[in-house]
């Protein structure tokens, strides 16, 4: 059995166009929280390309955030206890409120790379389901093992 990770998605619904002046702090500051993500303890991978996620969440003023994490407890400090809160504060300025569930984590094999349908399917299932081990929040604190041990309701 190969070693389980964490992996996440993070869905926003931006106020405005990327090229939009209410947008230009969030922009401005995209490059230093992806390179402070890829330095951090425990980070395994990034989406670097978001330009099919309009095709899977058919609304392209979605932007999209997966990336895959060694642990739970990476993930939190990451974006909790690092450089990314002050960001992270400030949100309500660039996105508004959204309806659904639109963060949710699962366990993926170590070196899979999760795809926008593997995100869809978790917020989707969590959207309906609420916390379980196939999708859950940071509410949740479910184990690689506990994922092992759960069959999804289809």
């Amino acid at each position: 059995m190969s070693k389980l990770h964490l992996s996440q998605v993070n869905v926003a619904k931006r106020l405005a166009p990327m090229d939009d002046p209410i947008m230009q702090d969030f922009v401005n500051n995209l490059d230093r929280i992806n390179t402070l993500a890829d330095k951090h303890d425990g980070f395994v991978w990034r989406l670097k390309d978001e330009d099919l996620a309009a095709e899977i969440f058919k609304d392209d003023t979605l932007l999209i955030n997966m990336s895959v994490w060694e642990t739970l407890e990476d993930l939190f400090n990451y974006t909790y206890k690092s450089g990314h809160i002050e960001v992270f504060k400030r949100k309500k300025e660039w996105f508004s409120k959204m309806r659904m569930v639109h963060m949710a984590f699962w366990y993926t094999p170590e070196g899979y790379e999760p795809t926008f349908q593997d995100a869809k399917d978790c917020l989707d299932y969590l959207n309906v389901h609420g916390d379980t081990p196939y999708a859950f929040s940071f509410k949740s604190k479910f184990t690689p093992e506990d994922a092992l041990n759960y069959t999804p309701i289809l």
